[in-house]
């Protein structure tokens, strides 16, 4: 059985704002493709959603101004493990301020890893996102789906996993270190790697890896090969804490494909 996916809006904090943009009926359509089963047992699946005429979502890492997305996997069954595969963003600028996201459409590519892969996986989950214009709407996506038997490929799968994020490796970057500094209410990172030019407008993610943590967006500069990205990392005690490096999360992007490190060496 595979059933669909339900979608509400929250409309809380609306009133305020609606006057200035009217929601249009067609805001947000979502779906589940259902995907295929590999060979060693997992299961991939994706979440498609389609947004309406100059809407846009956002990516893990959505920037000061934009709103993460929220996943709880908590009622699911036979499923150990969950992972997403996001394609490369887009950058947007908006009174300005950067957020990174998508526009139109989002093909999330879940690779669902059973706890038993001779049986079905359901998927019981519930999803808050951000979805924005001029103002921004809260949207929560539950997911009721029974996955089962071997399926076939979906080429909107395979095409966002061809968009998917390339290693630091494949992306040429080398000699990548990280000091870490006390300020007054956390820690200051400074990662520096070689790699070659991305493109006009390069951008550094620095996701430290623990959602008890802000990062701020990182300040980046080039000097030839080198790149040097610093961002400031604020805790929830609001003063300087341990920092797992092996956690930081660096993602470059500016090119065709986004390039990502996991973890940051001392130098």
């Amino acid at each position: 059985m595979f059933r669909s996916l339900f979608l509400t809006l929250g409309l809380a904090c609306l009133p305020a704002v609606v006057g200035a943009q009217p929601i249009p009926d067609n805001l947000v359509r979502a779906e589940v493709l259902p995907g295929w089963q590999d060979r060693d047992g997992t299961r991939m699946t994706a979440l498609h959603v389609t947004l309406a005429d100059g809407w846009k979502t956002y990516w893990r890492s959505p920037g000061d101004a934009g709103i993460p997305p929220e996943f709880d996997w908590a009622n699911s069954q036979n499923v150990a493990s969950v992972q997403f595969i996001w394609p490369t963003p887009d950058v947007f600028s908006t009174n300005g301020m950067r957020t990174i996201g998508y526009h139109k459409e989002l093909v999330l590519p879940i690779r669902v890893t059973p706890r038993d892969p001779s049986r079905p996986v359901v998927l019981n989950a519930h999803i808050e996102m951000g979805v924005c214009s001029d103002i921004c709407v809260p949207t929560f996506v539950d997911i009721n789906n029974t996955l089962q038997g071997t399926g076939s490929h979906d080429p909107r799968i395979t095409d966002a996993l061809a968009h998917g994020p390339v290693s630091g490796r494949t992306g040429g970057i080398s000699r990548l270190s990280c000091s870490v500094t006390p300020i007054a209410d956390g820690m200051r990172v400074t990662a520096r790697f070689d790699m070659p030019p991305q493109g006009r407008h390069e951008i550094v993610v620095m996701e430290p890896g623990n959602a008890d943590i802000w990062a701020s967006e990182a300040r980046v500069a080039r000097h030839g090969r080198s790149i040097i990205a610093t961002s400031d990392m604020v805790g929830p005690s609001g003063a300087p804490f341990a920092l797992d490096r092996g956690a930081i999360n660096l993602t470059v992007l500016g090119g065709p494909r986004a390039v990502e490190l996991q973890g940051c060496p001392a130098g």
